[in-house]
């Protein structure tokens, strides 16, 4: 990559964490200082956690289409200032109503598919898949760091605290999008990152991605589940104060992280990807059962919290991986926005019915309705497809291949190891599934700029 991209990844990652960060970090904290707002019920704490999941997929796709027809920098801006607004509500809020509205304008600044097409606008088609790979990873760590810290923020702060750190978390993120992120020289939609309105019916369509939605939705439903009660587990059948929960969270999450690296690496390196898709998914039935069964067991909890976050990590790495790899090369970046979407509307549902399993059914209800969920996946993801291990490739076409784009599709589509092609005469490039074992780049010369 050359400077420019990589000050576009490195500020792009930046923005994108301070967003999440200020998402997450209410999540090991609110259950346990929800007690003490008037008129709290255990439904109206998940939906606490889980309405900003709501409107941020609501606003996602519409917002990341207008950011095609006004600018990247006006759209995750505003987004941002939606975002800080949402935060101070929070921060002031005196009753539980207040706060649901705070944290669903929170989710209203729905800056993720518009935050991918400015990635794309500023990166060469060779290097893109890095930088977006460089934003993602930020996800995660912006959710383990949110996890140790947000403990730490609210006993230094309370509830309170904690928003008004996420509010100048979003400040810091607006100064980095006016004075840090380049500014893009023309706007483009970008078929491998963006969203295309004409290839929504496909990719919604699909089967295969059908069930791929449907499994980045149950995992998020169980993730804002559990976090209704882990809280309460840690403190209560435990005996840790919330100040002290980062002890946990901070060994739990580091070694979930290092095992489920090799996992990665043998899925992708091996081709191993749906058999270890498979396992993970049965390691989280086996975890929600354990920590429903020994929630007053610390050793025994803390493996179930464990292994739960192996396959997590896990399972939440691949899944894009295996979204671009079903997706057909024309709708790829359109199906990663609806697959993000569907994540979204998981975190709310979770929180919400969550809630409603916690009033009627208790802690250990909660984590066996994380349990009966995972198995309801597993059902689904059972009738996926093998993954076929193709490399997508974007390049620039020259004004001879352009001028007859039906005759270039036609031969690109005759050389060795190309399985799919597309051409975008918008952007005047060639987008391509290629099996590398058979194609070599030099049959591209006559077609490149």
């Amino acid at each position: 990559m050359n400077n420019l991209e990589k000050r576009t990844a490195i500020s792009l990652a930046a923005v994108y964490a301070v967003r999440m960060l200020g998402l997450f970090m209410i999540l090991p904290v609110f259950t346990l200082y929800a007690k003490s707002i008037p008129d709290t019920t255990p439904f109206l704490i998940g939906l606490t956690i889980g309405v900003y999941g709501l409107t941020q997929a609501i606003l996602q796709i519409p917002l990341g289409l207008l950011s095609d027809k006004i600018g990247r920098k006006p759209v995750i801006a505003g987004g941002l200032i939606i975002f800080a607004i949402g935060s101070i509500v929070a921060a002031l809020a005196t009753n539980i109503e207040m706060l649901i509205l705070g944290r669903a304008i929170q989710g209203s600044g729905a800056i993720a598919a518009a935050t991918m097409a400015l990635a794309a606008d500023l990166t060469r088609e060779e290097h893109r898949a890095k930088v977006m790979a460089v934003i993602g990873m930020t996800i995660g760590i912006s959710f383990s760091i949110a996890m140790i810290v947000g403990p730490l923020i609210s006993e230094w702060g309370g509830l309170s605290g904690i928003f008004w750190v996420t509010t100048v978390l979003a400040l810091v993120g607006i100064l980095l999008i006016l004075f840090v992120v380049p500014q893009p020289p023309s706007l483009h939609s970008h078929r491998d990152a963006g969203i295309i309105k004409g290839y929504l019916s496909s990719a919604l369509r699909n089967p295969t991605l059908i069930r791929m939605n449907i499994g980045v939705f149950i995992l998020h439903t169980i993730l804002s589940a559990n976090f209704i009660v882990i809280p309460l587990i840690f403190r209560d059948s435990l005996g840790f104060a919330s100040v002290e929960h980062w002890k946990i969270y901070l060994p739990v999450l580091l070694l979930s992280f290092i095992l489920s690296i090799p996992l990665i690496i043998i899925a992708e390196k091996y081709q191993k990807i749906k058999p270890l898709f498979i396992a993970s998914v049965v390691i989280l039935i086996i975890a929600q059962f354990a920590m429903g069964l020994m929630n007053n067991t610390l050793f025994t909890l803390l493996f179930a919290f464990l292994i739960f976050f192996i396959g997590f990590n896990f399972l939440e790495a691949v899944q894009p991986s295996l979204v671009a790899k079903y997706a057909n090369v024309n709708n790829k970046g359109t199906a990663m926005g609806i697959f993000s979407t569907a994540q979204f509307m998981g975190i709310f549902v979770g929180g919400s019915l969550g809630g409603l399993v916690l009033t009627h059914w208790g802690v250990q209800g909660v984590l066996f309705f994380g349990a009966i969920m995972a198995t309801l996946w597993l059902i689904v993801a059972l009738g996926l497809p093998q993954p076929k291990f193709y490399r997508s490739m974007v390049f620039k076409l020259n004004k001879t291949a352009l001028s007859d784009p039906n005759k270039t599709s036609q031969q690109l589509n005759q050389i060795a190891g190309i399985k799919e092609s597309a051409i975008s005469l918008e952007e005047g490039s060639a987008y391509l599934k290629i099996d590398k074992n058979q194609f070599s780049e030099e049959e591209l010369k006559p077609y490149k700029t």
